[in-house]
């Protein structure tokens, strides 16, 4: 049985629901996990969601800031809205659902940017974000024999060398410093969650799925960055059958700066 997920940063649902229809009529996931929605619950265009056959929906938003949605195809259970370093932001959720044989807790996470400075001390966005991120070593990648689980969103970390345009220009940026790649991977590794994406990809191919609003020509500078991420338990990995990164959702209408990953499953 095909399962698939969807992981997109769509900064605004209401501005850019004409681009979340053209996604879901094109590629059809059977999960979508929205990140920065920047819209109350009461406010979320689910109308518009079940319209497209979408009956299934998990919401945690707040007004202009943050939010995380997961929508699907099939009956989802909310399972937990965490609060992150207690600061009240709309930024992860988890739900289950059934996929084959398998229950899948899947998390959906927006953690924060960082700001521009990276210097924890004198920055609190930075200090913020490695807090966050340290706190993230308490979700684990649980599973046995009949569940799984998934983690998948807007995690602003870039964390291998071809991760980023540029290794050596980007090393003193945020998403990229040492402090919190290392940090990022030592989180993953230590909750035994395996990097999809990566997954039989060389590390020197050059990944990216966002792409700066400032640079005026995106498509021809090319300079991406690898934000988005999908990570699985280690049981799920056998069933795993690919991800698409849809870079040209980068070029519609008044698009996010980010594009839709989907990763792919064969499970019995």
């Amino acid at each position: 049985m095909s399962f698939s997920i969807a992981t997109w940063n769509i900064n605004s649902v209401r501005l850019r629901m004409p681009l979340v229809e053209r996604f879901l009529l094109e590629k059809a996931p059977d999960v979508l996990c929205l990140q920065e929605t920047k819209c109350p619950d009461d406010q979320f265009p689910s109308a518009a969601f079940r319209k497209l056959g979408y009956q299934h929906i998990a919401i945690s938003g707040q007004k202009g800031y943050h939010g995380v949605a997961t929508v699907a195809r099939r009956p989802i259970e909310l399972v937990e809205k965490r609060d992150f370093c207690t600061m009240g932001d709309c930024r992860h959720l988890s739900v289950r659902v059934a996929a084959g044989d398998k229950k899948v807790l899947l998390h959906n996470f927006y953690v924060p940017a960082g700001g521009d400075e990276p210097d924890p001390e004198i920055n609190p966005k930075f200090r913020h974000k490695l807090d966050f991120v340290a706190e993230m070593n308490a979700i684990r990648a649980d599973h046995d024999e009949t569940s799984a689980s998934v983690l998948v969103g807007d995690l602003n970390i870039a964390p291998l060398e071809h991760d980023v345009w540029s290794h050596k220009q980007l090393l003193k940026v945020v998403s990229h410093t040492p402090v919190e790649t290392e940090n990022f991977e030592a989180m993953r590794k230590a909750g035994d969650w395996v990097d999809l994406m990566r997954h039989n990809v060389p590390d020197e191919q050059k990944i990216y799925t966002w792409w700066s609003y400032r640079a005026q020509d995106w498509e021809g500078s090319d300079r991406g960055r690898r934000l988005d991420h999908v990570w699985s338990s280690q049981n799920l990995v056998p069933s795993f059958t690919g991800y698409e990164i849809l870079r040209e959702a980068r070029g519609w209408d008044r698009p996010s700066d980010h594009v839709p990953v989907i990763a792919r499953f064969d499970l019995e």
